[in-house]
């Protein structure tokens, strides 16, 4: 698995992993079913910390993309939604805590959808 690691981002490295992941997956290049590296395989190759990797697996685990079979390995889920679909709902995901940050600030979901609705 080929996954380019920007050291010079502000974003984290597991953030990097997911990202790159899910890029490999939509792209074709990792296909379902196929096995991935192990936490301490993938730590190695890319020389990161294995909580790093674990993390990332995580992530990816809890967004459906990957299953862990005990004794077996981790492996891209043969039950794989189509990743649009998995994108969009990550988006909205992300998409509410800003919404939720904003409000934080005073703003209503009014407010919000106004300044959205703007013609910038």
């Amino acid at each position: 698995m080929n996954i380019n690691i920007d050291y010079g981002t502000r974003i984290p490295i597991y953030e990097q992993i997911v990202l790159e992941v899910e890029k490999l997956v939509t792209l074709g290049l990792l296909k379902k079913g196929e096995q991935i590296p192990s936490i301490r395989e993938f730590a190695c190759t890319l020389g990161v910390n294995p909580n790093t990797i674990k993390k990332a697996y995580d992530i990816l685990e809890a967004r459906g993309i990957i299953i862990s079979k005990s004794t077996k390995g981790t492996f891209i889920n043969e039950e794989l939604k189509d990743l649009k679909e998995l994108k969009i709902d990550s988006l909205l995901r992300d998409l509410e805590e800003k919404i939720k940050e904003l409000e934080s600030y005073g703003l209503t979901k009014e407010d919000i959808i106004k300044e959205i609705k703007k013609d910038k």
